[in-house]
């Protein structure tokens, strides 16, 4: 329900916005603001993505909890695409979740309101072979896999077609 009245609400509020704009400052000049706008939007979105990713990465490496990097991330995805989008109320979003303390808000806000159902890092070891997030230990030798019998290749009842080479 809350998806559907967006989806009516945002266009409504982006139309009387340009009405509303372009009637003060004119065609040329409304037009010329939402042009600068994807431009400095894209730009923005590049360097703090960018800056997301080394987050990431590095809270991949440290072995630390990569939920607020990675929640970052998706901000700053969505931000991206808000400000491709025309209009003035989306830019205004798309620039709000381009902030760092603006990100956090809605951060702890979504952490307090979407419930995850478990996350989990280990780095000890048990001598038992790697665990899941444990560094590999070079005395490990057990490889822990799957594997399937495989039957030798049948021979073919047919002639191979032009298209095939055997």
């Amino acid at each position: 329900m809350w998806l559907l009245l967006a989806f009516v609400a945002v266009p409504m509020i982006e139309i009387a916005l340009f009405i509303q704009v372009g009637g003060v400052i004119g065609l040329g000049w409304t037009l010329l603001i939402v042009l600068a706008t994807a431009l400095l939007g894209t730009w923005l979105v590049r360097t703090q993505g960018a800056m997301a990713m080394n987050n990431i990465r590095r809270s991949f490496s440290e072995l630390s909890d990569p939920t607020e990097p990675l929640a970052d991330a998706a901000m700053i995805l969505v931000a991206g695409a808000l400000l491709l989008t025309p209009g003035f109320f989306t830019d205004a979003v798309g620039f709000a979740l381009l902030t760092p303390p603006f990100r956090r808000v809605a951060f702890l806000w979504l952490r307090r309101n979407v419930k995850v159902q478990s996350f989990s890092s280990t780095s000890t070891r048990t001598g038992a072979g790697p665990q899941r997030g444990a560094q590999p230990h070079p005395s490990d030798d057990v490889i822990d896999g799957t594997y399937q019998e495989v039957e030798p290749p049948k021979k073919p009842t047919h002639h191979p077609s032009g298209w095939t080479k055997h």
